[in-house]
């Protein structure tokens, strides 16, 4: 959906020092299967990089200057550890229908289909739970997840912060249902 094949920048192993992460990728976006939520960061533009202020404006006005053609989207990979240049082709046909019949008319629809936060990629990572234990007849058993293979990096309501954030939103949903967004190493 609007986007070659991503290539493999060996030069920075590292996290860079300020990104934007991706808590979300829409599907049928111009970056759907291009880009993954929760572990990867949007570290530069068009061969510029970000920087640690972004200026929503700026990034706005060259998505836009670019719709229908080649954007180069430099992309830091938390799970792999290695930056890569993804090209998307900013569009919004793909959001049309949905966005004639949503509330938000005045609101153009989105270019790259992405939802994404500012942060500091060495610690965002931080607040991610390897799954140790599995009790049998648990919520966990029946979700299907796997001791030592799965890691809860996030939930539907988004990222997870804190040392006890995790506890707080399984406790806030005792007896009610709870969407969380698992990494399975297993199915890699």
């Amino acid at each position: 959906m609007g986007a070659s094949s991503s290539t493999l920048d060996p030069s920075s192993p590292s996290p860079p020092g300020r990104a934007l992460h991706v808590l979300r990728v829409a599907p049928g976006s111009p970056a759907d299967g291009f880009i993954e939520p929760f572990f990867d960061f949007l570290v530069g533009v068009d061969g510029s990089q970000l920087g640690n202020v972004v200026d929503a404006k700026s990034l706005s006005r060259m998505v836009e200057e670019h719709e229908g053609k080649p954007l180069p989207l430099l992309i830091w990979s938390a799970k792999y550890r290695q930056m890569r240049v993804v090209p998307i082709i900013p569009s919004r046909t793909w959001s049309q229908a949905s966005h004639d019949s949503s509330s938000n008319a005045n609101e153009p629809p989105s270019l790259l289909g992405l939802s994404m936060r500012l942060c500091t990629p060495e610690h965002a990572l931080e607040s991610v739970w390897h799954i140790l234990e599995v009790l049998e007849g648990s919520p966990a058993e029946s979700a299907g997840l796997v001791p030592y293979g799965d890691w809860v990096v996030g939930w539907s309501g988004g990222v997870l912060s804190g040392e006890n954030a995790f506890y707080d939103l399984v406790e806030a949903h005792i007896d009610k249902p709870l969407r969380a967004i698992i990494y399975s190493y297993d199915f890699e």
